[in-house]
C-alpha cells in the first residue's frame, strides 16, 4: 500500500517524456509540457519561462549531443517556497565534426544565456551516462 501510495505522489509531481532525435520534437515536447503544467496548475509566469526554458534545454541535446534524450519534470521543495525543476538528460556531446547544416548560426547560441537569465539555480551534471543540464524556476 505505502509503494502504491509513493507511487502516485511521484506520479503527481513528477513527469518524465523521452526526446526523439528528430524535426518537429521540440516543438511537440513543448506542447506536451504546456499541458503537463495546466493539468498541475502552474501560474501562467512561471508556465511561459518553464516552456522556454524546456525549449532551449531540449534543442541544446537535440542538436549537440548524442541520442537518447529524456525531459525530466518535478517539484522541488526547499527554502519555504517550491521550484520547478526541469532536466534534460541525453549520452554526451555529439562527436567532433558533426554536420550542422540547415542550422542558421543567428538562430542559435542564446540558449545557455536565456536559461541563465530566467531560473533561479541551474546547472550541468556529468555521469557515467552522459550529461543531465537542470534549471529550477521558484514559484510562490
Amino acid at each position: 500500500m505505502v509503494a502504491q501510495l509513493n507511487t502516485l505522489l511521484r506520479a503527481a509531481y513528477e513527469h518524465v517524456c523521452p526526446v526523439p532525435p528528430v524535426a518537429g520534437a521540440v516543438s511537440a515536447v513543448r506542447r506536451r509540457v504546456a499541458v503537463l503544467l495546466a493539468d498541475w496548475s502552474v501560474c501562467p509566469e512561471i508556465v511561459e519561462d518553464a516552456l522556454l526554458v524546456v525549449s532551449e534545454l531540449v534543442t541544446n541535446a537535440i542538436v549537440h549531443a548524442r541520442p537518447p534524450a529524456e525531459l525530466r519534470l518535478s517539484w522541488v521543495r526547499g527554502d519555504g517556497c517550491r521550484s520547478l525543476r526541469i532536466e534534460v538528460s541525453d549520452a554526451g556531446a555529439a562527436p567532433a565534426g558533426r554536420s550542422l547544416l540547415g542550422i542558421d548560426p543567428d538562430e542559435h547560441g542564446r540558449g545557455e544565456a536565456i536559461v541563465h537569465a530566467l531560473a533561479t539555480r541551474h546547472g550541468i551534471r556529468v555521469h557515467p551516462g552522459g550529461v543531465t543540464r537542470w534549471a529550477e524556476l521558484g514559484t510562490t
